[in-house]
């Protein structure tokens, strides 16, 4: 037995389980001692209250030694329940940021190795160009992967003002990234980016404990902005056809940088850094003459101001980008339906043994040498997408003839599959089973579809119930289902592969995400908070001159 010394609403010492005991258990005894309601009580134990979780969790899992202190205080009957609130909608939010980084590992896995997608789309890592880039190894494309999708969910919970999470979502992002080898994220600009984010939840939380942090945060934020953009701004202008798309995002980082060094109490370094901040500010202010006639031709307001800020308030140069973001987007679309496609094709041939989908540059290679597709897709599968041995066992009259057995096996196979759906899909309309058995088995002889299935099985039913004594007993019953599933196969590998777990909302939720990121979405910066801010801080850099001024002259 351990000793628990309690104070606040009782005072005394417990002698409890550690292993047995839990939570709710401590609560309820603390309560009878003290002829209190377990819901009005509040117990703390090294600063931090202890929460009831599922209740199964028992008090050393929660790190609660012999000896240990733990204050019982007593709480209102509004307090609890707004206590109780807060505790479910914390653990929601827990809960939710774990899904969001298993979902995110789990995606990032699966379309960084090559294995054939689940889904019907395809994650590529792609460049400012929007072209598809192959960074590093497996492993790097991986992380690569992971982080953009955490950075990318961690943006839109910015934009929900969800500061907090966001945060939690950066740091899994920033952990991601670490596992990427440093020399190829230092080619681009993601990581610093991501550091300047993190830093600008720390101002918006207005998270002053965070200042050390944020000072070494901004500083790998700036060396590695430079080193991306180039320190005149030069190697960002060539990728982005002299557009000013880094305007914004130095404005922040300067006003970051600003609002560092007012805290830290250096008011030279922070007026000279938010003096350029708002340098930048004013000249991404867009007048209302360029954003009118912007308009006119027929372009949201949005999309006509981010525009003009990329462009330097150019009318001719916003309205030609315009056009060419026009061109790119029906370009994607395109692309987008293409891999669509090229996916449900590679679902058709199957994985390879080690799980990845066929090669369709290769097939495309075999077939125009003069091998027929499907064969030459298990050539390629069951050998790894090796062109030559694919090529060797293709023109092997043994290993060929094998190929095709195996091929039709799977067929076979789909075709089963395909029956047993439809027979209980219409069993489960009321259909009597034997009927739905007969009748699916000759549609596999005839090629009838499910329509004229059905049409048979309600015909059936109009002559059992004109002639009610010519129709015969059920005794078929469920065992013919078993004759039509163990109809003769050849073995082979499924084309679904082995079904796995998967949080397909979650999944699908960061998948979109991603997809509505582009090339400038890291630069499309809405200025408004900043601006405040600015003028925020420049007022209390103006303040403190006068303070300091008048305390001179009383000197």
């Amino acid at each position: 037995m351990a000793k628990l010394k309690i104070g606040g609403v009782w005072v005394g010492v417990l002698e409890v389980e550690l292993d047995n005991w839990t939570v709710p258990m401590l609560r309820e005894e603390v309560a009878r001692r003290s002829n209190i309601e377990p819901g009005s009580i509040k117990l703390i134990c090294t600063g931090k209250v202890l929460k009831d979780g599922d209740g199964a969790e028992k008090l050393t899992q929660l790190g609660i030694r012999n000896n240990a202190k733990i204050l019982a205080t007593r709480i209102s009957v509004e307090e609890g329940n707004s206590l109780k609130e807060e505790l479910i909608a914390e653990e929601e939010r827990s809960s939710r940021l774990a899904r969001v980084k298993a979902a995110a590992t789990a995606l990032s896995k699966r379309h960084a190795d090559g294995s054939l997608p689940l889904e019907d789309f395809n994650l590529e890592i792609q460049n400012q160009g929007g072209e598809k880039v192959q960074l590093g190894s497996e492993t790097d494309q991986k992380a690569i992967m992971m982080g953009l999708m955490f950075h990318a969910n961690a943006k839109n919970l910015i934009k929900r003002q969800k500061f907090k999470d966001a945060l939690e979502v950066l740091a899994m992002g920033e952990e991601a990234f670490s596992l990427c080898n440093q020399k190829i994220l230092e080619l681009v600009d993601n990581v610093p980016i991501l550091q300047l984010d993190m830093v600008w939840c720390y101002f918006l939380l207005q998270d002053i404990s965070s200042l050390s942090v944020a000072g070494m945060r901004l500083e790998k934020a700036r060396e590695g902005i430079e080193r991306c953009h180039g320190k005149d701004l030069s190697r960002v202008r060539f990728l982005q056809s002299g557009r000013q798309p880094e305007l914004a995002l130095h404005m922040r980082l300067e006003l970051l940088e600003g609002v560092l060094a007012y805290h830290n109490g250096d008011f030279d370094k922070s007026r000279e850094a938010l003096n350029c901040a708002k340098e930048k500010f004013l000249q991404l202010q867009v007048p209302d003459e360029a954003l009118s006639h912007v308009m006119s031709m027929g372009f949201k307001e949005r999309d006509a101001r981010k525009a003009l800020r990329l462009n330097n308030q150019d009318v001719a140069s916003a309205v030609d980008f315009l056009f060419e973001e026009k061109s790119r987007r029906e370009k994607k679309r395109e692309d987008d339906i293409q891999h669509r496609k090229e996916i449900l094709e590679q679902k058709r041939y199957g994985m390879t043994p080690l799980k990845k989908a066929v090669n369709l540059e290769k097939l495309k290679e075999l077939v125009s040498i003069g091998f027929e597709k499907f064969l030459a897709a298990e050539a390629l599968r069951r050998n790894e997408n090796d062109f030559q041995k694919a090529l060797d066992d293709l023109t092997n009259p043994e290993l060929n003839s094998a190929m095709q057995v195996a091929i039709e096996s799977r067929k076979r196979k789909r075709q089963q599959r395909a029956a047993e759906a439809r027979i209980e899909e219409l069993v489960s309309m009321g259909f009597e089973r034997s009927r739905v058995v007969a009748a699916v088995q000759a549609a596999l002889q005839s090629g009838s579809n499910k329509e004229q299935i059905l049409t048979q099985l309600i015909s059936q039913l109009d002559n059992r119930d004109a002639n009610p004594y010519d129709s015969k007993p059920n005794d078929a019953g469920p065992s013919t289902v078993t004759s039509l599933a163990e109809m003769p196969t050849v073995g082979g590998p499924s084309t679904a592969g082995e079904t796995e777990k998967r949080d397909v909302e979650m999944e699908d939720e960061l998948a979109q995400e991603l997809e509505n990121v582009d090339h400038l979405s890291d630069y499309d910066i809405e200025v408004t908070r900043e601006g405040d801010a600015i003028y925020e801080y420049l007022a209390l850099l103006a303040s403190a001159d006068v303070m300091e001024r008048a305390s001179s002259l009383q000197g």
